[in-house]
């Protein structure tokens, strides 16, 4: 039987993900082991290594597509991806015109998602992590290679969703078998 580590800590909501305590020290547990960590969406404050970022205003290395900036990376390169995107649709559409661009019906469906995770496993070394954000408590799943090992849930008040955290090891590569 495997253990998952939960934890519920209350904090004032901020845009800005990385800048709400209980998640800086969650990441700080384990991106500080070793930073060659990469982030897809980082957004201001991100303490991954490797930033990118749609909107040219933000503290990142490129502006590219999740998806192209993901393929940049090699098998099993990196030691963890932090992948905070835009939770819902109404974000990713905010998000686009906040830059002056309007999002296409590819960005917005859920299978763009889906095509930043396997990306993401396939570049994590193993052992390595990624950290996700977001209302769901997915993560990339034990199908992509992974297993959850931390779920840190924020709770921010009032009628504001909780930001759920997951904190997953990779242990196989998608076309090992899998044994749990």
């Amino acid at each position: 039987m495997r253990e998952i580590k939960i934890n519920r800590i209350w904090a004032m909501p901020n845009k800005w993900t990385f800048r709400i305590k209980p998640i800086a020290e969650l990441i700080k547990k384990y991106i500080l082991k070793n930073n060659n960590w990469i982030d897809p969406f980082a957004g201001m404050y991100s303490p991954a290594k490797y930033r990118n970022d749609l909107n040219p205003e933000c503290n990142a290395d490129f502006n590219e597509d999740a998806r192209d900036f993901l393929k940049r990376f090699s098998d099993n390169e990196v030691d963890g991806v932090l992948f905070d995107p835009p939770y819902s649709v109404r974000q990713v559409v905010e998000c686009y015109k906040g830059i002056g661009k309007v999002a296409t019906h590819e960005e917005t469906k859920m299978t763009f998602y889906s095509i930043c995770k396997n990306e993401m496993a396939r570049i994590i070394k193993i052992n390595g992590y990624a950290i996700c954000f977001g209302w769901t408590s997915m993560g990339l799943g034990k199908n992509r290679g992974f297993k959850m090992i931390e779920i840190l849930l924020v709770p921010h008040g009032g009628t504001k969703n909780d930001t759920i955290c997951t904190v997953e090891k990779k242990i196989i590569n998608m076309n090992q078998e899998m044994k749990f």
